[in-house]
């Protein structure tokens, strides 16, 4: 297996290259430089705790043993979901795990062409924290506040929107009632420290190192946001023509993520030091896992899309002019996951 690690992989740079010169739409993978099924799959994820799922399938060798040895597998890490729907519009990549809004955008950029989602992995896991002294919206006006870069990131709509309906309104310059920075994660937990910041909606495992290390207090879960506190964190997000040239690796592939979500929700425990080895091996620091133990209750892993909730954060994301109007109608493909739902006598998930 090849593993490309670092916070910037080789393919993230390959992509901002390919972008540059205009090819972001293009969809072109190795399965179309290449007559027959590819003899490589390019896979995306993040050193993140919500992509557990991911990380465990790579560290348990779950993921090349279902492609057999005729398959090699290649992973790529990214930090936002910016970076890895770049690469895989430009080619550099053929699957990635990703959160809702960066696939929304992937979709609407290549024109509903280029990218479909095949499953879901994630769900829950981001909170608004906010400094002592801030125990409602009333509080807030006037207040700095942070998401993840980039902006339209999955936080930074849900923050842009929970603000809206309470009356605060927030524009892409930082300006508003509220002002909004867009931060790297890292970013955001040293500027809260220092008391530039006022609170910010973060992933965990940011949100509890807010709150451990900083001394922040959740305001809002955005689990309670939503019916059945359920919405999408991470999904799965392939390339069109990779999924239409490859059906099998693709099969492969998700057959490997079932069999990684299974490990993760029945063997939890070993399931934290899994994901804490895959991140110490992708960024070379390896994190406390008394911190991914805490992240880790907040999180549910499942091949659900939670599809509603995907509507919903493309409305938010129009609703504050992040986003141009979409129509989502052909986002999914759960063919695969459901025959392998099936066979496994499991539920079948819906796209709607």
């Amino acid at each position: 297996m090849s593993r490309k690690s670092g916070r910037w992989s080789a393919t993230a740079r390959l992509a901002a290259v390919i972008l540059g010169f205009g090819l972001a739409v293009s969809g072109c993978t190795s399965a179309d430089q290449n007559e027959g099924a590819a003899s490589t799959v390019r896979v995306g994820m993040f050193p993140n705790v919500t992509h557990a799922p991911a990380l465990v399938g790579v560290e348990n060798s779950l993921l090349q043993e279902a492609l057999g040895d005729d398959v090699e597998l290649e992973v790529h890490y990214f930090n936002a979901g910016g970076e890895a729907a770049q690469a895989l519009l430009a080619g550099a990549i053929d699957i990635t795990y990703i959160g809702p809004n960066p696939a929304i955008n992937a979709f609407q950029r290549s024109n509903g062409e280029a990218v479909r989602l095949i499953s879901g992995s994630t769900s829950g896991g981001a909170f608004f924290v906010v400094r002592e002294g801030i125990d409602g919206p009333d509080d807030l006006e006037g207040a700095t506040l942070a998401s993840p870069q980039p902006i339209g990131n999955t936080q930074d709509v849900a923050l842009r929107a929970w603000l809206a309906e309470q009356g605060l309104q927030t524009d892409t310059q930082g300006g508003g009632d509220v002002s909004i920075r867009s931060m790297a994660n890292a970013d955001v937990l040293q500027a809260f420290q220092q008391g530039d910041l006022d609170g910010a909606w973060v992933p965990e495992p940011w949100a509890t190192r807010l709150v451990d290390e900083a001394g922040g207090k959740v305001l809002v879960d955005e689990r309670d946001l939503w019916p059945n506190r359920q919405y999408v964190t991470t999904h799965i997000l392939a390339s069109t023509s990779f999924l239409d040239s490859n059906p099998e690796i693709v099969r492969a592939i998700l057959s490997a993520h079932l069999d990684a979500l299974e490990f993760v929700n029945a063997n939890p425990d070993e399931a934290q030091t899994i994901t804490l080895d895959g991140i110490e091996n992708a960024i070379g620091t390896r994190l406390s896992a008394e911190l991914i133990a805490a992240a880790w209750q907040n999180l549910e892993f499942t091949p659900d899309p939670i599809a509603s909730s995907l509507q919903e954060s493309a409305d938010d994301a129009i609703a504050a002019g992040l986003l141009e109007p979409v129509d989502l109608a052909g986002i999914y493909d759960l063919t695969i996951l459901n025959e392998l739902l099936r066979e496994r006598g499991a539920p079948e998930v819906s796209d709607s």
